[in-house]
């Protein structure tokens, strides 16, 4: 049996059982805060057992090592969409101690894509192109630094609403204990 087969399997039993009525919320977030953390599978359900979140209570992105990579990329996108039209007023960076993005070695990361069948020759066209492959798959070497960075860009992004607190913690990924690196709070701007 495959995974696939498994998940849809187990879906079919789920939805005839009702199971997803506990579940049932809107669209909006109840503590109207969005969150940005890692895809880390440590934290899929820790995370939100560690900060008392429920199903619907927060708009939650991921992303490898909770990185803001681009002013105008995706991650930005959906935080900017969270804030404006699904009415979150704080949010939340969070990062976490023995991230793998902490480690990342991108030329370990290319050799596996062209072991995978990626053509070599690609990466000179992407060059050529203006993308640094190595700069785009980069990590970081401090997540305090990272956090910091993340809230950073969000927090002076051209569109994003001066009063709207951007906090920057780190996780303990064997715990769920917070550690605050900035207190958004403490930053926000009165209109």
């Amino acid at each position: 049996m495959t995974i696939l087969s498994e998940i849809i399997s187990y879906n079919k039993n789920f939805v005839e059982e009702k199971q997803f009525e506990e579940y049932a919320t809107t669209k909006f977030p109840d503590k109207r805060i969005v969150i940005l953390t890692c895809m880390d599978t440590r934290l899929t359900e820790l995370l939100p057992k560690a900060m008392n979140l429920r199903n619907g209570d927060a708009k939650i992105i991921k992303s490898a090592g909770a990185i803001v990579t681009h002013p105008f990329g995706g991650i930005m996108r959906s935080i900017i969409i969270a804030v404006y039209e699904l009415q979150a007023d704080e949010v939340y960076i969070i990062g976490h101690h023995d991230c793998g993005m902490s480690s990342i070695d991108t030329d370990n990361i290319i050799s596996h894509m062209v072991e995978r069948g990626v053509d070599n020759s690609l990466f000179s066209t992407l060059k050529y192109s203006g993308i640094d492959m190595k700069d785009w798959l980069r990590g970081f070497s401090d997540v305090t630094q990272s956090v910091k960075s993340s809230v950073d860009q969000v927090r002076n992004h051209p569109l994003m609403d001066r009063s709207v607190p951007v906090h920057g913690l780190v996780a303990h990924p064997d715990t769920g204990a917070l550690d605050i690196i900035i207190d958004g709070y403490e930053r926000i701007d009165d209109k």
